[in-house]
């Protein structure tokens, strides 16, 4: 969402100069919101004045303070349910066992025990194929699992990277006493940066070793792993080699997950590089994430904590000016990956099921005992997560986009005071989800992938208005409320919905608006269609295909097209209105579909535009010698029977001339009309 800007001035000003129309025009062009407060997407510091994209540096074993450490201090969050001891004295039981709390004090003794509780629940629920799927991440290096969410692109990745792992998909019948770790590939790594795919390989080590580690914030916070809090909370059998002993309690904190961290940071940089994956992608690494549960060896905050981490540090190297050329040229690499046939099968296939684990996944159902009101912020440089993802935005429109779609606050652990625990990009990834101010969208087509087509599948409220600018062609899937109106300049602007539209007026003044919604769309105002822009309609049923709460001005196109082996009837009404419709050019209807030998006249009746047919189906013949099996039109000299006058709406076309062509492949017609 953006201020007004040359692009929403330029809007203005075409419309202006089309003074045949000024008042029509007036009535169906949305009026700027009133603009939001300036501060909704400015960055806010942490606590200790810092923004994690500049100080991520300072992530290092040195450092070992919320106030020296920017990672540190973003997990801060912690601090509310569990304080650990600043010197740290250890006691254990008569067994020997290492006594957790021991180190430091409950906060809240609500929330860590729903922690403990959810990961005893589903490491005492995990299926086989689950448990194989936890060792094989746990001993592999997450870089290599990270690839599963290239989906059927991912052995072609595999292959042209030299990317490897010595840990076979069969665990070793060994495993429950033996630890394996992994070998990589031949190299010794997990992939080989110079390969075909070198770009997005480099680009992965880079995230990874962009003051990356963990282990500071391990060591300060002092949360044991699940196993040591409950024993109720079941180990893998096949990881217990890999699992530190109780003497060893200061090394091998929880809070966060490392893998979590690894596994997210190497999905942020696949999801850069390739955006057409990207809600795949972060699906994924919720599953790698997901994993260090099932295993036993995480709790879902320990989890949670390596998510946000992983989030500033991927922000943070994409900042950095350094990263520019690497950025472009492992976004290129991953447009040749796509080039290639895809093969095997997706595990992420599924968009509702993965939307479902993304965002299940971002809190676990851990208690929301914190502050619930609080307005949703936006870390600074926060928006370079989306770059790739919705390229025709501009940074602040992608502020605005994560700003709309931030978790509500109070959720355990996630209020951190920048806003990193409250992203969610699975939702960002879909556009917007309201409109606080008049957004204006300039997509490019020639630029090809998402500035050429994209959907925003998010319901969208607000105060704001829509206008679409540019060659590209955007839908509106949802179940949208937002009131400013809607503009359409040039390219296309589509809905799948109902309600796509929003509330308030709609001006079509170049361009194409459509619709392929199974039922009428609504227009909350005044529908006015310029001349030169395209309405395309399509109608599968009786109902009509729009209707407007206000009034219907037509000096454009309006195309209907009748789908899905729907037949319309002698007298089909297209689309409503409850206000006038004084200013309608009846020869720029035209219809796609039609059967043979209808007709079609176009008049104004009862708040509704009609398709007539003029040949009823009695008076059509049939030639049976038609190879084509199209319908001819006898010649029975009937006519159109007689129309009531419709007083101020006027313009029938009762004395007129019809003039009806009929294209042979579509069976399309267009209606001209010879005013006497």
């Amino acid at each position: 969402m953006n201020a007004p800007s040359p692009a929403r001035r330029t809007r203005r000003i075409r419309i202006a100069v089309a003074a045949a129309l000024a008042a029509t025009v007036a009535c169906g062009v949305a009026a700027p919101a009133q603009a939001a407060p300036g501060d909704s997407i400015v960055a806010q510091p942490d606590a200790w004045g810092r923004f994690y994209v500049d100080a991520a540096a300072s992530n290092t074993t040195a450092n070992t303070t919320p106030q020296s450490n920017v990672a540190i201090g973003l997990l801060s969050p912690m601090l509310d349910y569990w304080t650990p001891d600043a010197n740290p004295t250890a006691q254990f039981d008569a067994n020997g066992k290492f006594i957790p709390s021991s180190v430091g004090t409950i906060k809240n003794q609500a929330v860590l025990d729903a922690n403990i509780a959810t990961a005893a629940g589903i490491t005492q629920s995990r299926t086989a194929e689950q448990s194989t799927e936890a060792y094989l991440i746990d001993r592999r290096n997450q870089n290599y699992s990270a690839i599963d969410g290239l989906g059927p692109y991912a052995d072609t990745f595999r292959a042209g990277s030299n990317a490897g792992t010595t840990i076979p998909d069969q665990i070793p019948s060994d495993a429950t006493s033996v630890k394996y770790d992994d070998a990589g590939n031949s190299n010794g790594a997990w992939a080989d940066s110079g390969t075909t795919y070198g770009p997005m390989v480099d680009l992965v080590n880079q995230f990874r070793n962009s003051s990356a580690s963990t282990n500071p914030a391990k060591a300060f916070y002092n949360y044991a792993r699940p196993f040591r809090w409950s024993d109720s909370v079941e180990v893998l059998p096949t990881l217990v080699p890999a699992e530190k002993t109780d003497a060893e309690w200061q090394s091998d904190g929880g809070y966060p997950s490392g893998h979590t961290n690894a596994g997210y940071l190497a999905s942020y940089a696949l999801a850069y590089a390739a955006p057409e994956r990207f809600q795949q992608i972060l699906t994924s690494a919720s599953e790698i994430g997901n994993s260090r549960i099932v295993a036993g060896m995480h709790s879902p905050g320990d989890v949670i904590g390596g998510r946000i981490m992983s989030t500033a540090v991927a922000a943070a190297a994409l900042n950095q000016p350094g990263n520019a050329a690497l950025k472009q040229s492992a976004r290129a690499n991953a447009a040749t990956l796509f080039a290639t046939a895809p093969s095997g099968s997706d595990a992420f296939a599924d968009r509702a099921s993965n939307e479902e684990l993304y965002e299940q996944r971002l809190t676990y159902g851990l208690p929301r005992v914190g502050d619930t009101t609080k307005s949703a912020v936006v870390p600074k440089g926060a928006e370079v997560l989306l770059e790739t993802r919705q390229p025709y935005l501009t940074a602040d429109q992608r502020r605005w986009v994560l700003q709309s779609t931030a978790l509500p606050s109070g959720y355990a652990l996630l209020d951190d005071s920048e806003g990193w625990g409250r992203l969610n990009l699975f939702a960002a990834a879909d556009g917007y989800s309201a409109f606080s101010t008049d957004v204006t969208v300039d997509m490019n087509a020639a630029d090809g992938g998402f500035s050429s087509t994209d959907s925003w599948r998010n319901d969208i409220d607000g105060a704001g208005s829509l206008t679409k600018q540019g060659t590209g062609a955007l839908t509106l899937t949802g179940n949208n409320s937002y009131g400013g109106g809607t503009v359409v300049e040039a390219g296309q602007l589509s809905a799948t919905s109902p309600t796509a539209f929003g509330t308030g007026p709609i001006s079509v003044a170049g361009g194409i608006l459509s619709e392929t919604s199974t039922a009428p769309v609504v227009v909350g105002g005044n529908l006015a269609v310029l001349s030169g822009a395209e309405v395309d309609l399509s109608i599968d049923s009786s109902a009509p295909a729009v209707q407007i709460a206000g009034d219907l001005t037509v000096a454009g196109t309006v195309k209907t097209a009748f789908t899905d082996g729907f037949t319309p009837a002698d007298d089909q009404v297209i689309v409503t209105y409850a206000g006038s419709a004084s200013n309608i050019d009846l020869t720029s209807f035209s219809f796609d579909g039609l059967p043979a030998g209808y007709t079609p006249s176009v008049v104004l009746r009862d708040g509704a535009v009609h398709l007539l047919n003029r040949t009823p189906a009695a008076e059509v013949a049939v030639d049976p010698g038609n190879a084509a099996g199209k319908s001819t039109l006898a010649a029975t000299g009937a006519t159109l029977p007689p129309i009531a006058p419709l007083g101020a709406l006027g313009m029938l076309l009762a004395g007129g001339a019809l003039i009806a062509a009929r294209s042979r492949a579509r069976r399309s017609w267009a209606i001209s009309t010879i005013r006497e």
